[in-house]
């Protein structure tokens, strides 16, 4: 017998086991467990509730135990089941005759209420039926065959004789010899007739349609007939929208750029012969992107790839630079000479229709703007050219045109207005703001011999200043940088500017228009309001 290791083989019955080596005490230890090492760890006692914790979350005074305490046991209540309504008792409760209430009572049969099964080969309603009813004191005939002419021609006399022989054969009598008979002239004669008829029918028919059919189309149409013309020409005198249009038209030309993930479309104007395009920065922004191109398509449908000369954002300005061969260059006029209510119109390619005129009136002049775009491309202030002609997504960087046809603006902007509870902007109706030509021409100049443009800066950054009633009061500054020209006039954060270079001040845009009209180092003075203190500064612009 195999022994385990560290155990010991069994003993004669009888015997004491010796002790298992691998479960015996530890020496010493006699009773039957070891003592313990420590004291058990047991859960430290609830934390003491403070009196402020009690009066707040503790039983109100004189309320009584939550029901019921710990283990005490719920005494079983009966669920109460309301009463039967008695619509439904007088329906389903038995009737007054039932047995123990039940009806009927348990155990019973429930005779038929309804008329007993009947087979489907034998009804109550075929009593009358010979042909089902085997007691029927009627019996079948012989079939309906004759054997000669008509039934009428069977006397009743055989008819009588021949009741009791339905069990037999009748035997069929002999047919006549086969005769032509006038009833089968009759019928080959009537189907000829009819043949001949339907035949001379076809032919009428068809030679009436057809007759009928040339008659309408002489009736509708006229191979001699040949519409005839005035010859008068339209009255197109100089100066019309007609004659400008068809002047300036050609110098206005659609710009494409396209990037890996845009698409956008807008408009320039040729302003030299040399191949320089004006248009707006905001048109452009996104042909400097890495694998972008601009395309120029003129208006005689010729497209060239464009290069961006210079770019400036303040002014949102832009010069793009095409091919000089046949070019028509736009004249630039003074936009210093407009007047309000002088007729203007608006060229442009609006959603990509490219060589559109819309006509309208100068609305406003001096207009202080603030162009934006959410994707940074564009962040301007203008002194801008108020019209109604329409201008749309599309007409940026266009012509604005007097009625010489001179370009006196390049089309920036739309107007936006709130609609709807959730602020969703849409453009306004007959509202429009072009950049003023003569500053266009500095700008372009500037981005042209250089590539960039230089700008008078006030170095302070602002907003318009409010009243309690909602009215503008001014140019609130935010923020005047250290060293810049305000700050060595002795301007402070907090000043309002109500006044600069002689003009009324009642908006930060319009303080910046009044600064950007200047060259760097011009000097201008402006008044403002420090706390309730009226104070007056000169300020010696700087450059930006």
């Amino acid at each position: 017998m195999t022994e385990h290791p560290g155990r010991h083989a069994a003993e004669p019955s009888g015997s004491p086991l010796p002790p298992d080596d691998d479960f015996a005490r530890p020496p010493g230890v006699e009773h039957a467990f070891a003592p313990r090492d420590q004291e058990p760890n047991y859960p430290p006692p609830p934390p003491t509730v403070a009196p402020e914790e009690q009066a707040v979350f503790g039983r109100p005074p004189g309320a009584a135990e939550f029901a019921p305490l710990a283990g005490e046991r719920i005494p079983p209540r009966p669920t109460e089941v309301p009463p039967v309504p008695r619509v439904l008792a007088e329906a389903y409760a038995a009737s007054a005759n039932a047995s123990g209430g039940f009806d009927p009572a348990p155990g019973s049969r429930i005779s038929p209420h309804d008329r007993p099964p009947e087979s489907p080969w034998w009804k109550r309603d075929a009593l009358h039926d010979p042909w089902r009813d085997p007691n029927s004191p009627f019996w079948l005939g012989r079939g309906a065959i004759f054997s000669g002419g008509s039934p009428a021609q069977v006397a009743p006399e055989e008819d009588a004789e021949h009741e009791d022989d339905v069990d037999e054969p009748v035997a069929p009598a002999e047919q006549p010899p086969a005769t032509t008979s006038k009833r089968g002239l009759f019928g080959l004669s009537a189907l000829a007739l009819m043949l001949v008829v339907g035949i001379v029918a076809g032919v009428l028919g068809g030679g009436a349609g057809y007759w009928l059919a040339n008659r309408a189309n002489h009736l509708l149409h006229r191979g001699d007939v040949t519409l005839s013309k005035t010859g008068r020409p339209a009255n197109r005198p100089p100066g019309s929208v007609a004659d400008i249009a068809k002047r300036v038209g050609p110098a206005v030309v659609s710009i494409a750029v396209t990037t890996p993930s845009t698409y956008a479309v807008g408009s320039g104007v040729v302003i030299d012969k040399l191949g320089y395009v004006l248009t707006n920065n905001h048109v452009v922004a996104a042909g400097g992107s890495s694998g972008a191109t601009i395309v120029v398509t003129f208006a005689s449908e010729a497209t060239a790839k464009a290069q961006v000369v210079g770019r400036d954002p303040t002014s949102d300005l832009a010069v793009l630079k095409v091919p000089s061969e046949q070019l028509t260059v736009a004249s630039l006029g003074d936009s210093g000479t407009l007047a309000v209510g002088d007729p203007v119109i608006a060229i442009g390619s609006p959603l990509g229709l490219q060589g559109t005129v819309t006509e309208g009136i100068v609305s406003a002049l001096d207009r202080a703007v603030h162009v934006f775009a959410d994707d940074g491309s564009s962040d301007a202030y203008l002194d801008a050219i108020q019209t109604d002609a329409a201008i749309n997504p599309g007409n940026s960087g266009g012509a604005l045109v007097d009625a010489s046809g001179a370009v006196v603006g390049i089309n920036s902007a739309a107007a936006l207005a709130s609609t709807g509870a959730n602020g969703q902007r849409t453009t306004a109706s007959g509202i429009g703001y072009a950049i003023p030509i003569n500053y266009a021409r500095t700008i372009a100049q500037q981005l042209i011999r250089s590539g960039k443009a230089v700008h008078a800066s006030l170095g302070a950054q602002g907003r318009t200043a409010t009243a309690n009633d909602g009215l503008q009061q001014g140019a609130y500054l935010e923020q005047v940088v250290r060293g810049g020209a305000a700050d060595k006039a002795g301007l402070r954060n907090g000043d309002v500017i109500v006044a600069a270079d002689g003009k009324s001040i009642v908006g930060y845009d319009q303080l910046v228009v009044v600064v950007q009209a200047h060259k760097p180092a011009d000097t201008i003075s402006v008044t403002y309001y420090r706390g309730a203190a009226k104070r007056t500064a000169t300020v010696t612009l700087g450059s930006a």
